[in-house]
């Protein structure tokens, strides 16, 4: 599993890229690194972008489990964040993330392109510079 984090500091967005097979651990893993750079970018909105995933090998107890997590993002019910999840393994996992987590994460929103993301987000041309 490959995964990259950009950040666009016109829209100050954060973009994680997530690749390959993604397993549980992989995922846990992809959740501390995205507190990081949440942190150290302060962005106004978050996307994850799991369309180049080719393999869901997650559990749904590791979904209910990061679901009662408290969020990445600061303040939850203020920015904005959305998850791109085009098969249909993909995007059920995520809904079940968005409905088990609602509660905590008001702003969560689940489509199935990046278009739709930047869509909900009202960006049109976005400039996403890489993060170490």
């Amino acid at each position: 599993m490959g995964h990259r984090f950009e950040f666009d500091p016109e829209n100050k967005i954060l973009l994680m890229r997530v690749e390959g097979r993604l397993t549980d651990e992989a995922l846990a893993a992809l959740y501390r690194r995205a507190l990081e750079h949440w942190a150290a970018t302060d962005p106004s909105a978050g996307i994850s972008d799991y369309s180049s995933v080719t393999e869901w090998a997650v559990s749904a107890e590791l979904i209910r489990k990061l679901a009662n997590y408290d969020p990445a993002v600061t303040e939850p019910a203020i920015r904005p964040r959305i998850i791109v999840a085009p098969t249909s393994v993909g995007f059920g996992l995520s809904r079940m993330f968005q409905i088990l987590g609602e509660a905590k994460r008001p702003k969560l929103t689940v489509v199935h392109t990046l278009d739709e993301a930047f869509a909900v987000l009202g960006v049109q041309s976005p400039h996403f510079k890489p993060l170490e």
